[in-house]
């Protein structure tokens, strides 16, 4: 692992990081001369720190602080090594980390080893999901009082207009685009096509499907990461929050899956446009597990303002052939890549959290053999469905409850998260709107 940083003489100082629940990146900055004490022996902070409140504050009532004298975990090295961080001036280098016990055993708050657990299950039955996500944000000047479209590096003007597939929207912001596709060759994140969406000032960047669900999480948030600082090298910012303009469609964070067996078949290609009965449990589990993943589908407050019917965003529990108004989409095209497409999650989400929580969903399905009710056809937001949670309380206590999502993540996890979100809850309702906003448009 070390043999990167002595590639890399220049770089003088790390970043130790893990994601927390609202996949925020928490750790330390160490100088690259001690890097080999924390490859080899890890580095030490609170549990608590993987359950902060979007502010970085502690829990008031939460049992890792005060109750437990606010003990250590152990955090490690992933197998990601070391990395570049283009976006900041001086060389330096990020070491992704996740947490463990004193005795050695994951730390189940860890929203990485929740999606490693999911995995594990996919591996005992000998399977192996294969993943891509579609990454959806907004370049925004946000200098002054209202947020905005940039002014464009090329014309000098604001085009204050969404500009849906413009190549012209691309171009406008091709220095921008430039770097960060040489940041993520630099970075080894697999970003593929980039469009421009319905939003104004929004894009999209779709990374490629990748048969190590741990990896496809970790490019998307260090995709996340990536986007966000290097935006700001260029003058403006970038945010995947998910509903920054109210005349405009939100950002969701779509995530497309199929399965593999121990010989490398995809297990849902019948060699038809209609799919394995294992696609169709899947289908199930995850439709069966939406209502109690809502928190995670839609973390904050903001999340709901971008679940509304007509707005792109699936509000009812429902899947279809090619139908993009439906929660799971079965696309259309070759049989041999048959795979689901599960649309619900804004890109304020953490990867790690979505992934398990639809992985997880998706296992539960096959496992149990259940079947799906029948596929719908047309408009699903005029169809009588039954709803994803529409509000933040609401997906928070079924979130707690739901039997589903209990076989999915950790008891700890689950109660960590539904104690910070209603202390963000709490303090959310004492800010205006646009404080919202503000906190919001740099954090998720």
């Amino acid at each position: 692992m070390n043999n990167w940083l002595r590639k890399h003489p220049q770089v003088r100082t790390i970043r130790v990081a893990a994601a927390d629940l609202n996949g925020q990146p928490r750790g330390k900055r160490i100088p690259t001369r001690f890097a080999d004490k924390v490859t080899t022996e890890g580095t030490r902070f609170p549990f608590s720190v993987l359950s902060l409140d979007i502010w970085g504050e502690d829990i008031d009532d939460s049992p890792l602080v005060f109750e437990t004298g606010d003990r250590d975990g152990v955090l490690k090295p992933t197998e990601r090594g070391f990395m570049p961080m283009p976006w900041l001036d001086a060389p330096s280098a990020l070491l992704p980390i996740w947490m463990f016990h004193e005795d050695g055993r994951p730390y189940g708050g860890d929203p990485r080893h929740a999606l490693r657990t999911v995995l594990d299950r996919f591996k005992a039955r000998g399977l192996t999901p294969v993943c891509a996500v579609e990454l959806e944000f907004f370049l925004i000047d946000d200098s002054g009082r209202n947020l905005q479209i940039p002014i464009s590096p090329r014309s000098g003007k604001r085009r204050k207009a969404a500009e849906t597939l413009s190549i012209r929207a691309l171009d406008q912001f091709d220095a921008f685009f430039t770097d960060l596709y040489d940041a993520c060759e630099e970075m080894d994140i697999p970003a593929d096509t980039a469009i421009s969406e319905a939003g104004l000032g929004q894009f999209e960047i779709n990374l490629m499907h990748c048969d190590d669900a741990l990896r496809a999480a970790d490019d998307a948030w260090l995709f996340k990461m990536l986007v966000k600082g290097l935006a700001r090298r260029h003058g403006f910012a970038a945010s995947f929050m998910a509903k920054p303009y109210e005349d405009y469609p939100g950002s969701g964070l779509h995530t497309h899956f199929s399965v593999l067996d121990q010989d490398g078949n995809n297990v849902f290609d019948n060699g038809g446009e209609e799919g394995t009965d294992t696609m169709r449990h899947a289908v199930a589990g995850c439709l069966q597990a939406m209502p109690g993943s809502a928190l995670v589908f839609a973390p904050h407050a903001n999340s709901f303002d971008r679940m509304v019917p007509g707005s792109h965003a699936p509000t009812g529990v429902s899947w279809a052939y090619e139908n993009r108004t439906s929660s799971i989409r079965i696309p259309s095209g070759s049989h041999k890549a048959r795979r689901i497409e599960h649309r619900v999650s804004g890109g304020d989400v953490n990867p790690y959290l979505m992934l398990a929580a639809v992985l997880g969903a998706a296992i539960n399905g096959i496992e149990d053999g259940i079947e799906p009710p029948a596929p719908i056809t047309g408009n699903a937001y005029a169809a009588d469905l039954p709803q994803i949670p529409g509000d933040w309380p609401s997906a928070i206590d079924l979130f707690e409850k739901d039997p589903w999502v209990a076989r999915i993540f950790a008891p700890e996890l689950i109660r960590n998260f539904v104690l910070t979100k209603r202390q963000e809850v709490h303090y959310m309702a004492e800010l205006t709107p646009q404080e919202q906003v503000e906190i919001y448009l740099d954090t998720v």
